[in-house]
């Protein structure tokens, strides 16, 4: 593993192999009198105010520069990726420019989309969020400047000596940074399930680049060999403008026109330059981990600046505020520019969490303008170099928008949760559990700081993670496994065999074949070629009969293992080596194709009706019903659902061609984008891609017509809101949305006749009918009243005089413990002397006691009659001084419960009858 890193250019310029004495990693330098390896701890920064390169450089001037010195070198441009990795099954975002290659291109699999090739591809991590802002250099969303070469033993592009040269030449006559200042450090780095050596470039102690040679899968130190060689480079856009700058942080150099607008919105006053060098100078000689290395970090800040502590926090921590708002800014404009849904799951629910850490920063600062007011003013310093966010604004804005007034909603909720618990911990005099902050969030959406902010009103300490936010975007980061399709078949049973010919591949409209038998395990059949289509992607199997020498077998469901379809028969029996006549059930075949092809007509049309945000989030096909589910930030307009309903049938009558072909990968990703994995993640080099004339393009394995025409009426049923940020369509097609249509016109017939009206009258109708009704309930509702008065009277009347208190105890019948209250709360607020004791009895007998605020005074406990009354009636009972309630079974002495509490009554009040 050594001598890979004994590259040509190191020979050639007689660069010095040294081992840094700080950190004990090995470098390579030109400049004989460096010791250490010139990486941060071991070095401070040094460009800080004395950049290195030959002119200073905006970030997309720097981008530019290093796309075309590349191109200029034999790379092809490739176009970014999406932040959202709709072709990888185990991560959510996009971290890194080799990212866009995994597993499939690294893996040998399928061929790179050029090679070699160059790419500014936006990357995001979230493991360091809660750093964004302190460092001076941590980002949630940064352009990873990536040049890639894929070697395999047929073809070689280039390897380590390339790429050390390509960089060398890059960093010092591209940018003119002098060659003795750049070091290159040796290490070993690991990503995405591969491997290899790499070289961490430094300059005056800023890392601009990592250039992995990848030639291994595993991790963990446990490596097997790749079928490739992949030259894998990070160079940090961000960071190289920085460097040209010199300016006191990243932040400054990047995000200056947002970092201004917040400052004057917030009334935050630049500290000075020189705090702001020291500041990030010795940031990057510790690792903010958590607050105990902040207060370090203040504390030696403070003692070179001659300052006290407490003035660096002052100056520094608004600032800081507003450095992490202006790139959450960005990140969030990324995430739903790239079609992110926010909601409680995957790759919304970390938009979800920085979009509310960005609200707390605001608000922390002070600033009232809405979030979306600040997302504008950050687009329109993306648009020039983005001109994709300016297409997609409306859907950014107004996601942001809704996503702020529910995050206020969320925490006036949630408010009172918080301050239950409190109560309840304060009586127990503990502190709030960390677990809880956690558990606030996830259920409810509460960041930690209000939730602190609650308790400790209460008197109830709680202490935050200083890496919480951190933790909880890691537990989010990666897709939970979807276990495959179990095979109830032993794989060993299945040995030998050879992959089945799928015949409804060939043709889909094939309904009955030849076949032979290769092997029967219990009740399932392995044939050598078959028209049975199995159970997947959300559209169930076909179903038919085998026939052989006379014999039928039925054929009720059919799987896929591997290669092999396995087909589930009960009957009969079978033998290897027999020949069958195969023939599917054609009505269920094809249903089962008209609402799959209706699936994606549909879905088509919800994209552009609702905005290109919508993502399938899953489908079910049926014979007679059909679900698909989309993602979308709010609930679905009844005029959108008819419109994307209207837009569907259109396509269906224009008799529009569905096209079925197997591509390359790289070919059907560069003529149909990403929308090509609607469906999910697809395996495999080649994909076959079904393609709706102009209208839908997915990669799909199910069967589908041959057009549009064939699929017949769409009608939309209903739609749901499954979960946040999911919307379920429920919907039929052809013969089965005929019937729909038919079975709501009887029900209409129905209710017309009932409504003795004709069917186009039954809305006129029943309104009419609905404006009597409330007529008629407000007339009962005030004879209900005027009863309830006369009622009330005749229980006044019944109050006798106890001492300095009117007592009353009566049983009202059948009445529920909340209308005994309701009474009891009428009674007592007319006259605040009276003790009332009401009762009543159905399957339990209950009791209530209430008091007003004079016989308080006067000594009565509410509490403690019905208590005692209660268990009279063999029950349990309690309360306050001005109410209590009880009850029991012992319904048959609710009478003596009464009396009972007038005695109980009688004694608080030190009276004798």
């Amino acid at each position: 593993m050594k001598d890979i890193y004994r590259v040509k250019l190191f020979r050639q310029e007689g660069f010095e192999r040294k081992k840094c004495p700080k950190c004990g990693r090995i470098f390579w330098t030109l400049d004989p009198e460096r010791s250490t390896c010139g990486d941060t701890p071991c070095d401070e920064y040094s460009f800080i105010g004395n950049p290195p390169t030959k002119r200073r450089y905006r970030l997309a001037e720097m981008e530019r520069t290093f796309l075309r010195f590349f191109e200029k070198h034999g790379h092809k441009i490739i176009k970014r990726y999406p932040v959202v990795s709709r072709w990888r099954d185990d991560i959510f975002l996009t971290i890194a420019s080799i990212a866009n290659f995994q597993p499939w291109v690294t893996s040998g699999l399928v061929p790179p989309p050029a090679n070699p090739l160059v790419v500014s591809q936006p990357s995001i991590r979230l493991k360091d969020i809660d750093n964004v802002g302190r460092s001076g250099r941590h980002l949630t969303l940064f352009f990873m400047g990536g040049h890639h070469a894929f070697n395999s033993r047929r073809q070689r592009i280039y390897w380590t000596d390339e790429t050390v040269e390509l960089c060398h030449q890059f960093l010092s006559r591209e940018l003119g940074i002098k060659p003795g200042e750049i070091s290159y450090v040796q290490d070993i780095w690991e990503g995405g399930g591969n491997a290899g050596e790499d070289f961490e470039v430094i300059v005056r102690g800023l890392e601009v680049a990592t250039l992995v040679f990848m030639h291994y899968a595993g991790e963990g130190g446990k490596y097997r060999p790749l079928p490739l060689k992949i030259v894998d480079t990070g160079y940090g856009m961000e960071r190289l403008t920085w460097l040209s700058q010199g300016s006191p942080s990243s932040y400054q150099a990047i995000f200056s026109p947002m970092i201004d607008h917040l400052s004057r919105l917030a009334g935050v006053v630049m500290p000075p330059a020189e705090l702001l060098q020291e500041n990030s100078r010795l940031a990057g000689l510790i690792d903010i981990a958590g607050g105990r290395e902040l207060r370090q970090l203040r504390l030696k800040v403070a003692e070179r600046m001659g300052m006290s502590v407490e003035e660096v926090d002052r100056l520094l921590a608004p600032l800081e505020s507003i450095y992490a708002t202006a790139d959450h800014l960005r990140c969030l404009a990324f995430m739903f520019g790239d079609g992110i849904t926010p909601s409680n799951v995957r790759e919304g629910y970390l938009a979800r969490l920085v979009l509310r850490r960005t609200l707390d920063l605001i608000w922390k600062l002070g600033i009232q303008k809405p979030l979306s007011e600040l997302m504008d003013f950050c687009l329109g310093t993306l648009y020039g170099q983005f001109p994709e966010l300016r297409e997609r604004s409306g859907y950014i804005l107004e996601v942001v928008e809704l996503e702020e007034q529910r995050y206020r909603d969320a925490i006036a909720r949630g408010t009172r949760l918080v301050e239950r618990l409190a109560a309840e911990l304060r009586a127990k005099s503990q502190p709030l559990p960390p677990e809880k902050l956690i558990e606030f969030y996830d259920s409810h959406g509460l960041r930690p700081e209000m939730v602190k902010e609650v308790a400790e009103k209460f008197g109830v300490s709680v202490e935050i993670p200083d890496d919480f936010d951190i933790n909880v975007a890691k537990s989010h980061s990666s897709r939970r496994h979807v276990p495959e399709q179990v095979i109830p078949v032993p794989a060993e049973m299945l040995k030998g065999l050879p992959p089945t010919k799928l015949l409804y591949y060939e043709d889909q409209y094939r309904v009955e074949f030849s076949a032979q038998v290769l092997r029967v395990v219990d009740d399932f059949v392995v044939l050598d070629r078959t028209a049975f289509y199995p159970e997947g992607g959300g559209q169930p199997s076909d179903i038919g009969v085998l026939e052989a020498e006379g014999a039928k077998v039925e054929v009720h469901n059919v799987l896929k293992g591997g290669d092999m379809v396995l087909h589930h028969c009960k009957g009969g029996v079978l033998r290897p080596g027999q020949r069958v006549v195969g023939k599917v059930d054609w009505e269920r075949r094809r249903a089962l194709m008209a609402h799959h092809t209706g699936t994606h007509i549909l879905l088509g049309a919800a994209r552009r009706v609702l905005g290109p945000h919508v993502w399938q989030q899953g489908a079910q096909k049926g014979v007679e019903r059909s679900r698909l589910d989309i993602s979308h930030h709010k609930r679905i307009e009844p005029q959108d659902l008819q419109e994307i309903e209207r837009l569907a049938n259109e396509v269906v009558v224009q008799n529009r061609a569905v096209r079925v072909e197997w591509m390359n990968r790289n070919e059907a990703e560069q003529r149909y984008g990403f929308d090509l994995y609607q469906g999910g993640v697809v395996p495999g080099k080649l994909v076959r891609v079904v393609d709706i004339e102009g209208w839908n393009t997915q990669a799909c394995a199910g069967t589908h017509f041959r057009s549009t025409g064939e699929v017949g009426f769409i009608k939309v049923i209903r739609s749901e809101r499954i979960q946040d940020g999911i919307e379920r369509l429920e919907f039929a097609v052809g013969e089965a949305a005929l019937k729909f249509v038919q079975s709501l016109e009887r029900q209409l017939a129905s209710v017309a006749g009932i409504l003795k009206v004709p069917p186009e009258k039954v809305a006129s109708a029943a309104e009419k009918l609905f404006e009597d009704w409330k007529a008629a309930e407000k007339e009962v509702e005030r004879l209900s009243q005027r009863l309830a008065e006369q009622r009330l009277a005749e229980l006044r009347s019944k109050a006798v005089p106890l001492g300095r208190v009117k007592f009353l105890a009566e049983e009202i019948e059948g009445a529920s413990s909340a209308e005994l209250v309701k009474v009891g709360s009428a009674l007592t607020a007319a006259d605040r002397s009276v003790v009332a004791v009401l009762g009543s009895a159905t399957d339990t007998a209950r009791v209530i006691a209430m008091a007003g605020e004079e016989a308080v005074k006067a000594g009565v406990d509410c509490g403690a009659i019905a208590a005692e009354a209660a268990r009279i009636l063999g029950g349990g009972g309690g309360g306050k001084p001005e109410l209590g309630q009880g009850g029991g079974p012992k319904v048959g002495r609710l009478a003596v419960a009464l009396r009972r509490a007038r005695e109980v009554c009688e004694r608080q009040l030190s009276l004798v009858l």
